[in-house]
């Protein structure tokens, strides 16, 4: 079975790609052109918006000042002309019947007024330079020169003379001739302001005309607004949201487990792609993780059936020695035992010790065999946990090592107040026996051995133990070496034993989750001092965490 591809051989295939990729993005535009773009679009929009109704209001501002600064006062100039006009000629008609200063004042009054009426005129109309009423202009100021001429006539052929002639007693002037002069005048009046009615109406119109040209111009802005709102939410919606959509939606297709979904973004922005490719590089990387994991996941298996057929292997040899091996061995042991019993003595001194050595091996190689069996049970079989009080746990252990505390005179001190921990009684009972026995044996010559057991929480949270000696210590660097199965640092014809207690005792605090040490700082003088940790809520042999155990101390019996 072929495994994963190498990831040297990977990386210039990646690279490769990696460029045909940045190709690809390369002919994409990105975001902030885009948005130049638009911008810009906007740009041009509000300077027609703006050059548009600058003009729209200028037009409407230049017909209203037409129409209310300049043709309006005209024609309402014009109307007074007209009214003095007529106050002159009923003045003159009333003095020339009844001579008397009062019938003459409509005349005179109306003389000022009319000055008035043409001086504003002429104001209005300006020089003929710049015309003000635009193409009436013409029109209006000939009516005007008109007006004063027919006036100017009137006044001097029919007016004038007649107010002489009553002043000085005579008849006026042939009245048919007056009336002929003032017909001209009305009719002058008459076209001035029937023309000036015309060019108001002609501005009004003009007015009109940009009101609604404003009109169009904002319609036509909005429209353009509006229509280049559309186009841009369109724009986005393709250009952006959709390639994003599709993205996520590929993306959640990864997340979900279809890890080999393969992550494609060929349109949209720049930032878009280059994040479509950013994503299907991570959804690269996650399935050549996957694929390793998958490898690894089926080395294990295979590694995991051969280990539970090592096991079941162990298992069949822990039988075998424990039934087959033993069975032989005890028959060698006891029939050395008789040849001692029997024949020694009766033998030289030779055959004497090689008997020895023949009882001693066998009763050893049972002993190691009988320790063999109890490290390999350790987690494989178990009572099970439960509370355990360590200070009936510690005094069992150490009444099973009466014999041998006796017959070295010495001591074991286990308070009343260690606590209650969880854990396989038996395994828990075990460790605190290997531990004690070895401080039993390694002690000082002519010092009587002092063990004591201690125990507390530490600044972890667990439970810690130390089993504290009078002994022969332990070298710091001997330390780690100790808890190595088979490991001594003294000889068999000095200190008996098998070189497994202590590997036993790592084995038991590891099975339920603590670990074991020698404290070495400070060193004690003289002495060694075991620790080993409990967890307060220690695992199970399923590895499911345990209740916390009690925090009651057992009385000691």
């Amino acid at each position: 079975m072929s495994g994963p591809v190498p990831e040297r051989a990977r990386r210039p295939l990646r690279r490769q790609h990696r460029v045909e990729e940045d190709a690809a993005a390369a002919k994409h535009w990105p975001i902030r052109r885009w948005f130049a773009l638009g911008a810009g679009a906007v740009v041009v929009i509000m300077v027609l918006a703006v050059v548009f109704g600058t003009i729209a209001v200028l037009r409407i501002n230049d017909a209203r000042d037409r129409l209310y600064d300049q043709v309006a006062p005209a024609l309402t100039a014009g109307q007074d002309v007209n009214s003095a006009l007529l106050d002159q000629e009923t003045g003159v008609r009333g003095f020339t019947i009844v001579p008397t200063p009062d019938f003459l004042a409509p005349y005179e009054n109306g003389m000022e007024a009319q000055n008035r009426a043409f001086a504003q005129l002429y104001a209005l109309l300006g020089p003929p330079a710049s015309p003000a009423f635009g193409s009436g202009d013409g029109t209006v100021r000939a009516d005007v020169d008109e007006l004063s001429r027919a006036t100017q006539a009137w006044r001097e052929q029919y007016a004038e003379p007649s107010i002489a002639a009553v002043r000085a007693g005579g008849a006026p002037v042939d009245p048919q001739r007056g009336r002929e002069l003032f017909e001209d005048v009305r009719t002058a009046s008459s076209g001035l302001v029937t023309d000036l009615g015309q060019v108001r109406a002609e501005a009004r119109e003009q007015l009109d005309r940009a009101i609604r040209f404003l009109s169009v111009v904002g319609v036509v802005i909005a429209v353009i607004a509006v229509g280049f709102l559309v186009v841009a939410s369109l724009a986005v919606r393709g250009a952006v949201l959709r390639p994003i959509s599709r993205l996520a939606a590929q993306t959640r297709a990864v997340v979900a487990g279809n890890v080999g979904a393969q992550v494609v973004q060929a349109v949209g922005p720049r930032e878009i792609v280059e994040l479509g490719q950013d994503v299907e590089a991570m959804r690269a990387h996650i399935q050549r993780e996957v694929d390793e994991l998958q490898d690894a996941n089926r080395r294990l298996d295979e590694q995991t059936t051969e280990l539970e057929r090592s096991n079941r292997d162990l298992e069949q040899f822990a039988y075998v020695a424990s039934h087959d091996l033993q069975e032989p061995l005890r028959k060698v042991s006891s029939f050395c035992q008789l040849l001692q019993r029997r024949y020694g003595g009766q033998l030289d001194e030779r055959a004497d010790q090689y008997i020895g050595f023949a009882v001693d091996g066998a009763q050893r190689m049972q002993t190691l065999i009988n320790d063999l069996l109890t490290f390999s049970r350790v987690g494989r079989t178990t009572a099970g946990f439960a509370a355990v009080p360590l200070t009936r746990a510690a005094q069992a252990a150490a009444g099973q090592l009466g014999a041998a505390r006796e017959d070295v005179d010495g001591a074991v001190v286990v308070p009343d107040d260690l606590p209650t921990v969880h854990g396989d009684p038996g395994l828990l009972q075990q460790l605190l026996f290997n531990l004690i026995g070895n401080a039993l044996k390694f002690r000082r010559e002519g010092v009587p051995p002092v063990v004591r057991v201690e125990g507390g929480l530490n600044d972890g949270g667990d439970w810690e133990i130390a089993v504290r000696d009078n002994g022969i210590g332990i070298e710091p660097e001997f330390a780690d070496k100790i808890f190595v199965i088979f490991q001594r640092l003294h000889g068999r014809d000095v200190y008996a034993g098998t070189g497994i207690g202590l590997a036993l005792a790592k084995k038991i605090a590891e099975f339920h989750g603590g670990r074991i040490w020698v404290d070495t700082d400070p060193r004690p003088e003289p002495g060694a001092v075991v620790r080993f940790t409990l967890p307060v809520a220690a695992q199970t042999p399923a590895g499911r965490a345990a209740p916390a155990p009690s925090a009651e101390k057992e009385p000691a019996q």
